[in-house]
């Protein structure tokens, strides 16, 4: 069966749940421990490790065709670094940007300075947390098909995981303001159709020879071929406030990559135009309004267009032995909302800044 890792990012906070820059501190914690217990440098995941800014770090899980071990192992993360966070004197917090104003700080790392040096305000702003979703692929041809299948899905990815209303201290009126901050990169959002692994790579050749990104790790796709794994990369969602909507986007995005190799779909692909248009309209209103709907370009209820995604992969689903527990989880995540209408509840409730942030680092390691 095909493996499935998630890679998280977290908001390192004080405990009364202000933004901190201790990653280098976290980060130092995380090699002590792991210097007395090697792991195996062929197989990735399970690492704590630096992300753009020092009010950040990165987690992710190793391979997985359980999804079942795969939630255990996104939950057993998330402790872990929370235990290398105390240690600094801060907590983590699965929120996709900071509620307060905060003027963060960028890494003490050659490459991320000439970054900020060169992306000026777009780098600044860069506070923001992403969940990351790896499947395997025979090889580039095949995760070239994957990528080209899967595209016009990534909006109701997104829909599902928005987790970031707030931006600087006031709402932004977006769901996924991250997904409108990272939209910045000049490489970032939804692509059109590669064709074949030859005309992936040419993309990318043709990208840095622009001379305008450092290097193909500024490609920053929605969904792209992994530079370091034989993996496709899905880079659309917020981190989820909920570890389980993580594992949900692991089980739809592996839906989607069998999907594609099985030829289970002839859709005719979208412009790239109407795709950047169904990604906006998703980070704006995420699961409370309307979504375009991705085999007919026209709106529809977000609830009704989940439902689609799932009985589009509902066959790979079914065969992996996952599409009960997604159907249940869908429901779930239908019922109390994703992170951003979980954060405007709270607000409703009268949480401040500071108030929702320590009721998302309660959430954040929740045991269920």
């Amino acid at each position: 069966m095909r493996t499935m890792g998630v890679e998280e990012e977290y908001l390192l906070v004080t405990p009364e749940g202000r933004p901190t820059a201790v990653a280098p501190t976290v980060l130092w914690h995380a090699a002590q421990e792991d210097s007395a217990e090697p792991t195996s440098p062929d197989e990735p995941g399970g690492d704590l490790e630096k992300e753009f800014k020092r009010e950040q770090v990165e987690t992710s899980t190793h391979p997985r065709t359980d999804l079942g071990e795969l939630l255990d192992e996104i939950r057993a993360g998330r402790e872990r670094t929370s235990a290398f966070a105390r240690l600094a004197g801060a907590e983590i917090a699965a929120l996709g940007t900071a509620p307060q104003e905060v003027e963060s700080t960028v890494v003490p790392d050659k490459r991320a300075q000439e970054i900020r040096a060169r992306f000026a305000m777009t780098a600044k702003d860069q506070l923001t947390c992403g969940c990351h979703v790896h499947v395997e692929v025979a090889d580039d041809e095949e995760g070239v098909v994957i990528l080209d299948h899967l595209r016009r899905w990534t909006p109701v990815l997104l829909a599902l995981s928005a987790n970031s209303p707030a931006w600087q201290g006031g709402h932004s009126g977006y769901a996924s303001y991250r997904s409108q901050v990272w939209g910045r990169w000049p490489t970032a959002g939804p692509t059109a159709p590669f064709g074949d692994a030859a005309g992936y790579h040419r993309v990318i050749e043709e990208l840095l020879a622009t001379e305008t990104i450092l290097d193909d790790g500024m490609v920053y796709f929605d969904a792209r071929l992994s530079a370091r794994y034989p993996t496709v990369e899905v880079r659309v969602a917020d981190v989820c406030l909920d570890a389980a909507d993580a594992a949900l986007q692991a089980a739809l995005v592996r839906g989607l990559a069998e999907t594609a190799v099985r030829g289970d779909s002839d859709l005719p692909q979208p412009r790239a135009e109407l795709l950047r248009a169904a990604t906006w309209r998703a980070a704006h209103s995420g699961l409370s309004g309307n979504l375009v709907r991705p085999t007919t370009g026209t709106p529809a209820p977000a609830a009704d267009v989940v439902a689609e995604l799932v009985r589009h992969v509902g066959k790979a689903l079914a065969d992996a032995g996952d599409l009960e527990w997604v159907q249940r989880h869908v429901a779930t995540v239908l019922r109390r909302g994703n992170g951003a209408i979980q954060q405007q509840a709270w607000r409703a409730e009268g949480a401040d800044d500071d108030e929702v942030v320590r009721r998302a680092i309660a959430r954040t390691t929740a045991p269920h």
